[in-house]
């Protein structure tokens, strides 16, 4: 899904958010004691506008794309923030005496809170997850295989846009309680609970949406269970408010699940932030704070080992007035009758 002309910022505003960017970043790197980032392609890349070249370079004075970034560190540059992604061969081709630390110390803060339209770039990647999903309603699932179902959604997240599909579930009958399945040559067949996600890129900015479907008719004791889910994720939704701890996400999720007798079967993570990652904090594990601006997965599953799993998946805002979520995609147990 490719966004309309009038929806991407002109490129005088482009100029100036890159400005304002950077120089919250060398205010960060200045507090931090880092005398140079040196990037390559990966989340905080993007973040700062790199583009083709092989390395992202950021001086107090340069910002610059180059395949020698060695050559563009000052003279007597002491500590230099290196991407969490480079490769060990590329750390030592740097060749430098200069401490390395991890760029994101410097940058990750800055990269929690989204900017408006950083987040109206995260509410069209959300919409394209769930046009591929709205598909996929559509397709001919009986006596296929989760293989051949996850390539056609493949195809769907290809022709939606996606630049890079992160990550594709399909996961039918017990399957569906494996958090980590990867679609095999399981066949599809009336009866079975479906659980189907996709995470992708698109315009820069990660989302992910999962839900839920029944082949058919659902399993017995499937919609109870799934009750559960969707009670948890309201009780998590209502966590995410501004100046409220992220770890109350987890807290609120498993209050419900516990409550209900399925507590030692819930999915091990609640959420995650996302952005120009798909995995880039706030996490509920940290003592972190929710801020407006923060877009945060919220993830609540549970799996009944050799049954079926439930886990539903959807990207929210956080606000000053409370969390809105970023997509519309409904969460009613929808059957597929094909």
């Amino acid at each position: 899904m490719t966004a309309a002309p009038h929806d991407a910022p002109a490129p005088q505003s482009d100029r100036r958010q890159a400005t304002a960017r950077l120089a919250a970043v060398r205010a960060a790197m200045d507090e931090a004691g880092v005398d140079a980032l040196v990037l390559r392609s990966s989340p905080d890349f993007r973040f700062l506008g790199g583009g083709e070249g092989a390395f992202l370079v950021v001086t107090r004075h340069v910002v610059a794309e180059t395949a020698d970034p060695a050559g563009m560190l000052p003279e007597g540059a002491r500590r230099v923030g290196v991407d969490p992604e480079m490769r060990v061969r590329e750390l030592f081709g740097l060749a430098i005496e200069a401490e390395l630390v991890p760029a994101s110390s410097v940058l990750w803060p800055l990269r929690l809170r989204k900017e408006p339209y950083e987040v109206e770039a995260v509410r069209r990647a959300v919409a394209a997850a769930e046009e591929v999903l709205a598909q996929a309603r559509e397709l001919a699932w009986f006596g296929a295989t989760e293989r051949a179902m996850a390539h056609r959604l493949r195809v769907l997240a290809a022709e939606s846009g996606c630049e890079e599909l992160l990550s594709l579930r399909v996961a039918a009958g017990e399957h569906s309680a494996l958090p980590a399945h990867v679609p095999g040559e399981r066949v599809i067949n009336p009866g079975d609970a479906l659980t189907v996600s996709v995470c992708g890129r698109w315009g820069g900015y990660c989302a992910e949406v999962a839900r839920v479907f029944a082949v058919a008719e659902p399993p017995e004791d499937f919609e109870a269970m799934y009750s559960v889910v969707l009670a948890a994720h309201r009780a998590g939704l209502a966590a995410v408010r501004s100046g409220g701890p992220v770890g109350e996400v987890a807290r609120a999720v498993g209050e419900v699940i516990d409550g209900s007798g399925y507590g030692r079967f819930a999915a091990a993570h609640v959420g995650r932030g996302v952005g120009l990652g798909h995995d880039e904090g706030p996490w509920p594990g940290e003592d972190a704070v929710f801020a407006a601006g923060m877009t945060f997965c919220l993830e609540p599953g549970i799996y009944l080992p050799d049954l079926f799993g439930a886990r539903v998946a959807d990207v929210v805002v956080c606000t000053s007035e409370g969390p809105l979520p970023l997509g519309a995609y409904p969460h009613t147990l929808q059957v597929l009758e094909r």
